[in-house]
């Protein structure tokens, strides 16, 4: 499986989704630069967390421009996995390929925590090796993750098992609406979360939660890569 790990300028959660990678599935993953212009040769695109230009206008507004989202989009259309944790998921927000938006925390706090999260979706590549209802504990970090969409588009989402984590019942830490820590897109190849899974891929981390999201990346890889 190549996995690749876009590396924007600003990006600081970049290593920790290399280390995540090769801990939880023994797979290496490259760190690609912002101004590559194809991923193709990639199974898996990772954007990761950190603060992308600065975060200057908001979170992820800049970085959508950057040439290499033009290759993620066309990836993802290919159907290729795409993961964005935090910085990005809220760059893959600003490029449409996530619905919904990510607003400032409601108490306008940045908030560093370890956060207890239900998995509402368990049928998705992403999540099959956690239990529907199950109760995970994945690290947050962030001042921006105040997940919005209007009400069709919840009712859309909600119709079609695209929220996939929220926050714990009472637990949430941001503002979000319903809830909501994480979304996929219509297609199911379209992970974006708040939380951060690869800094809680082992026991010493305060969690190993995180690591089956990646055990199940790859178990899915393995199948479609066995079927064709």
């Amino acid at each position: 499986m190549k996995c690749a790990v876009v590396q924007f300028p600003g990006s600081n959660c970049d290593m920790d989704a290399v280390k995540a990678l090769n801990l939880a599935i023994g797979e290496s993953a490259d760190i690609v630069w912002h101004t590559v212009a194809s991923l193709e040769a990639y199974d898996l695109i990772v954007l990761p967390g950190g603060f992308a230009y600065g975060d200057y206008l908001r979170a992820g507004a800049i970085a959508r421009f950057s040439a290499v989202m033009e290759a993620v989009a066309r990836e993802a259309d290919r159907g290729k996995w795409v993961l964005g944790i935090c910085n990005g998921f809220q760059v893959l927000t600003e490029g449409g390929l996530l619905p919904g938006a990510l607003r400032r925390n409601e108490s306008l706090q940045f908030r560093s925590e370890i956060a207890a999260l239900e998995v509402v979706n368990a049928d998705t590549a992403f999540t099959r090796h956690y239990r529907a209802g199950e109760t995970i504990r994945i690290p947050i970090a962030h001042g921006e993750g105040n997940y919005y969409a209007d009400e069709q588009t919840l009712q859309r989402m909600r119709e079609r098992g695209q929220i996939v984590f929220r926050y714990a019942r009472e637990h949430n830490p941001n503002g979000s609406v319903d809830d909501i820590a994480g979304v996929i897109n219509e297609r199911g190849n379209v992970l974006g979360m708040m939380p951060h899974p690869e800094r809680a891929v082992h026991a010493r981390l305060g969690s190993a939660d995180g690591a089956r999201l990646f055990t199940a990346i790859f178990a899915s890889w393995r199948e479609e890569y066995a079927a064709r």
